[in-house]
């Protein structure tokens, strides 16, 4: 089964600078051990919503709003996709991500099982 991790942050809450080095030596060896077991099939940051675009649909009306979204305090960061064998694993997975993350940051990881295509189900 396929499981999205979508990592939601608060752009103006973090540390100072993003992640130190310390972090992301941290977020390294978590993301090679993820590879190592198989589970890791995509993962990635994503620029600040200042950015970004969104593009929105409503009754036959499209409507495109450049960023930054001032309106969201809470907006993904970035993601992972994994390949696990329940919604277990896949949760223990974003804790660990979490954790290794200390007390400088506030995020939510939201954990969802991709929907298979017909006949395409593991």
């Amino acid at each position: 089964m396929r499981f999205m991790t979508m990592i939601r942050i608060d752009e103006n809450a973090g540390p100072e600078g993003g992640p130190g080095p310390e972090l992301m030596e941290e977020m390294g060896r978590l993301l090679d051990e993820m590879t190592k077991a198989g589970v890791l099939l995509d993962t990635a940051g994503l620029r600040p919503t200042a950015e970004g675009s969104r593009v929105h649909w409503s009754h036959g009306k499209e409507s495109v709003t450049d960023g930054p979204f001032t309106e969201t305090k809470e907006v993904i960061g970035g993601y992972a996709l994994l390949q696990v064998k329940s919604n277990e694993e896949a949760v223990e997975w974003a804790r660990r991500f979490a954790r290794i993350h200390g007390e400088d940051w506030e995020l939510t990881l939201e954990v969802r099982q991709v929907e298979e295509p017909p006949g395409e189900a593991a």
